[in-house]
C-alpha cells in the first residue's frame, strides 16, 4: 500500500467514524497531542479533548449529521513535506448543518508505521 493510499484510508476511517457517531473511533484517527480547530474557531488539544467534544456533538447538536464520503468530492490534495509528514487539503463540502461550504486542512504524520492526523483546521469558504 502506498503512503497516498494509506492517507486516503485514514480519511475514509475518519469519515466512517463521524457517520457512525463514534467519538472514540473518530478521535482515534488523531495523534495523542493533535490540534483540532473547528469552523467556529474552537480549539481542542489532544485526542482525549477531541473525543470529548465529538461525543457531545454526536449525542447532541450534530446527532445523525453525516459527513460526505469521498465518492462525490474532489480528491484530497496531498503534499509530502517530509517522508513521514503530509499536508492534506480537502473540500469539506456543505453539510446540512453548516451555513456554507468549507475547506479542511490537515497534517498527517506517520508514527510507528501508521498514519494519523496531527492537526485539523476547518474553515468556511467565503464563496461557494
Amino acid at each position: 500500500m502506498t503512503d497516498t493510499t494509506e492517507i486516503h484510508d485514514l480519511l475514509r476511517r475518519m469519515t466512517e467514524a463521524w457517520n457512525s457517531g463514534d467519538a472514540a473511533a473518530y478521535a482515534g484517527q488523531f495523534t495523542p497531542d493533535a490540534e483540532y480547530v473547528s469552523w467556529l474557531g474552537t480549539r481542542d488539544t489532544g485526542r482525549a479533548a477531541i473525543e470529548a467534544t465529538h461525543r457531545f456533538l454526536f449525542e447532541g447538536p450534530l446527532k445523525g449529521v453525516k459527513m460526505a464520503s469521498d465518492d462525490h468530492a474532489a480528491p484530497p490534495d496531498i503534499r509530502y513535506l517530509a517522508p513521514d509528514v503530509a499536508l492534506v487539503v480537502v473540500d469539506g463540502g456543505k453539510p446540512e448543518h453548516a451555513p456554507q461550504a468549507s475547506v479542511v486542512v490537515l497534517t498527517a504524520v506517520r508514527e510507528d508505521g501508521r498514519w494519523r492526523l496531527a492537526s485539523f483546521q476547518n474553515t468556511r469558504k467565503t464563496t461557494s
